[in-house]
This record gives C-alpha cells, structure tokens and sequence, in this order.
C-alpha cells in the first residue's frame, strides 16, 4: 500500500469535516483530531471538563461533521432507562404489543451530564455501547450503524451525581478534557458572537458533512493500515505497565489495548498515514487510559493523577525503532 498525503477514503471531505469543526471550537485542534479519531475508530466519546468550555458545542458538531441522524438526552436524576430506550406498549387497534423506540435509535446520542443518570439508567446504554443492539423482551433490536454516543460531565460538581463504574467507563473509547482557551483565543471567541456566531446554530456554523458511505468506507480503509509487529509489543508493554504501577490500584485491561491499536490507527489516517509508527501509539495514550485506571487511596491524597502514571509509564517503555 502506498503512503497517502490524507486519510486514504475520500481524504477531501474529510479533511473539510475536520477543517468544519475547528472552525467551531477554536483554538483546540488536537481536541477536534481526538473527537474525529474516536470517530473513525468506531468509538464512544466521553468530554469531561468544566462548564462552558465547549463540551455540547463539541459533540454537537461532530455529529453535524456527518450526514446521519442525532438525539441529545439532557441526563438527569429522574430519567428511566425506558427514555433511553424505548417501551414496549398495547396497541388496543392490532391487539398485540409494539416496541416504540427510544432516542438511543440513532447514529449520534449525545449524552449530556451523563452522571447525572442513576446507574440504573447509566447501565441501560452498557449493551447499546458494547454490542450496537437493544434488547426489548425476547426481541433484539440491531442499531444502525455508525453509532457513537457522545456523553458530557462536569468533574467538580458532585452534588445529585452519580460517578459512572469501571464497566460503563470502559465502554468509552476515549475520555477528553477540552481546557481553557488562552486569552487570544477567549478574545476571539467574544468577537465571534459579536459578529452573531451563534453556538445552538451549528447548521450556520459552514461545517461541510460527508455522507455515512464516506465514513464507513474511511473506517474500513483504517482498519486496513499497516502495523508492523514491534508496535503491537510496545502498545502492550504499555498497557502491562499501568498494572504495574505503584500508585495504580487497578491497571488498563486487554480491552485498552486493543482501543489503543483501533485509535492508533485512526491519528495515523488523520495525519494523513497509512502505517502506525510509535508516535500515534502516544497520542493515543492519554484519551484511551486515563479512564481505565484506578488509583490507590494514598495516591490520590498525594495529588497524583492517572495522566501523570501514563505519562510516567510510557516514558519509562523503550520505543521500537
């Protein structure tokens, strides 16, 4: 396979896509490369940051960056796992039960303030996530594809939350922080509503969709991209290496490992690749594993952060040449 100046699948429109959706969040482009690599490596998306950074803005312009449908769930407290779903309902006219479909039935489901959700409701999207299906009964109903949850959280507000477990955290791909934009940036974005840039109309926004035939075609091409068999060593040397870790309590799973080579991949493509070399596996590190590791008690009284054990871990891993 020869190398390529774009992602191999209609690299035009995928370049405008990513292009589109910096346009909208400005100032953050390795954020925006994330969010399009989760994307392509058919994954799901947690934004965890403060509010009024841009966590829906985000998530709302990566589902527009495709021409498909999309359903945004504000998560809350009193929410039932039959408002995610859908309910099995009498029809008094047929006389036989009917399954009306939830908002999950969808390509893109933002989910905002998911925390917010009991675990009960949170565990209603785990089979959705992991196996694209809804099981209403004895019947199971498939998802049409691409489908990716987009879910937001607020790290500092505690009160009426419910933190997500391991089993729900796992189901996302990546975890990603957006961060304050720097004063030139936070400048810029106050010119921009001067002008009437308007954040609820992101349809006015100029981001250019690429139709689902597009995508599937741009993720089939990525899963395609070479790997040489030393990078398969060093993605598991680092995985190994969090369970190792003396302020980790609990250590990625072979599930990360194989999240790290799908989105690997994935920044290679958007760097316009059609091989992985070791860079991409570090770019990748952060947004796979910092969900995905626990840390001991007396780690955290320390102030120490799982970004700073997989920073720690993959500067201790010789990279292959």
């Amino acid at each position: 396979m020869s190398t390529v100046t774009a992602p191999p699948a209609d690299p035009a429109g995928l370049r405008e896509a990513l292009a589109s959706l910096e346009t909208v969040i400005r100032g953050k482009p390795r954020q925006v490369r994330l969010c399009l690599a989760c994307l392509l490596a058919r994954g799901h998306l947690l934004i965890e940051d403060v509010p009024g950074v841009g966590k829906t803005t985000l998530a709302q312009a990566l589902a527009r960056s495709v021409r498909s449908s999309f359903h945004r769930l504000q998560f809350t407290s009193d929410m039932l796992p039959s408002d995610v779903l859908g309910v099995t309902i009498y029809n008094a006219h047929t006389q036989e039960f009917e399954f009306k479909q939830g908002p999950v039935f969808t390509n893109f489901l933002l989910a905002d303030e998911i925390n917010r959700a009991t675990p009960k409701t949170q565990s209603a999207l785990l089979e959705a996530m992991q196996e694209r299906t809804v099981t209403s009964g004895n019947t199971t109903h498939e998802l049409e594809a691409p489908f990716l949850v987009m879910a937001t959280q607020n790290p500092i507000e505690m009160e009426g939350t419910y933190p997500l477990p391991e089993a729900q955290l796992d189901r996302f791909l990546m975890k990603i922080r957006i961060g304050y934009p720097d004063a030139g940036q936070e400048s810029e974005i106050l010119s921009r509503y001067q002008g009437g840039f308007e954040a609820r109309d992101l349809d006015k926004a100029g981001i250019e969709p690429v139709s689902r035939e597009t995508l599937q075609a741009a993720r089939e091409e990525i899963a395609r991209l070479r790997v040489e068999p030393k990078l398969f060593d060093y993605i598991v040397a680092i995985v190994r290496a969090t369970r190792d870790s003396a302020a980790a309590s609990l250590g990625a799973s072979p599930r990360a490992a194989v999240a790290m080579m799908a989105a690997s991949k994935a920044f290679a493509a958007t760097e316009g690749r059609d091989f992985l070399i070791p860079d991409d596996v570090k770019s990748a590190a952060l947004p796979i594993l910092r969900h995905r590791i626990l840390l001991k008690p007396e780690a955290d009284l320390e102030g120490i952060t799982p970004d700073q054990v997989i920073n720690e871990v993959v500067a201790g891993i010789a990279v292959p040449k």
